[in-house]
């Protein structure tokens, strides 16, 4: 079992509670942590949902956020899905537990969903911690149509107390936002 350090605090928030120096820190960690500048626009595409701090001796060091989101396996009913993203820690932070303690923490903070998923490049952290890559096949629901993405890759599930039964032989699909599907 991984250890985290015994100094670690970490908070669950709303995105809409998160001051203007807070978002600051975020965005810059996230920044930082990927190597992506389009996490300079993260809360503009954020709803108020939630997202998981991680403070080592009062310095933002990991995070990771929540937003609600409809996913439907074949015909089941659509499934009310907590979708991670922007999982990150700090680059001298790394390999100390952090990410390990965020995602826990994140999964017994997420009860009043049906299932959680993620897309991600490092399937093997996210295993060791439950998840489970999704083989099967995937698309996008927009209106009346599905949008296939065979191309997909990475996309990670993780069962929770209300998960049914999800059957991998069937089309995984999400509703379709205008900057991605998944």
């Amino acid at each position: 079992m991984e250890r985290w350090p015994d100094a670690l605090e970490l908070r669950t928030s709303r995105t809409s509670d998160l001051d203007d120096a807070a978002r600051n820190e975020v965005v810059e960690l996230c920044v930082a942590a990927h190597g992506e500048d389009d996490f300079r626009n993260l809360f503009s595409h954020l709803p108020p949902e939630g997202h998981v701090l991680a403070f080592l001796d009062g310095r933002l060091v990991g995070q990771a956020v929540v937003t609600s989101r409809w996913s439907q396996n074949g015909d089941g009913p659509l499934l009310k899905t907590a979708y991670v993203d922007a999982v990150s820690t700090s680059e001298d932070e790394q390999r100390r537990g952090i990410g390990s303690a965020v995602m826990t923490h994140l999964i017994s903070s997420i009860d009043d969903f049906d299932i959680a998923c993620l897309k991600t490049d490092v399937v093997a952290f996210y295993e060791r911690l439950g998840w489970r890559e999704w083989y099967g096949p995937l698309g996008g629901r927009a209106d009346d149509r599905i949008i296939p993405t065979p191309e997909q890759t990475g996309l990670m599930l993780f069962r929770l107390a209300r998960t049914p039964a999800i059957d991998p032989t069937q089309l995984l699909t999400i509703e379709a936002h205008a900057a991605r599907i998944w």
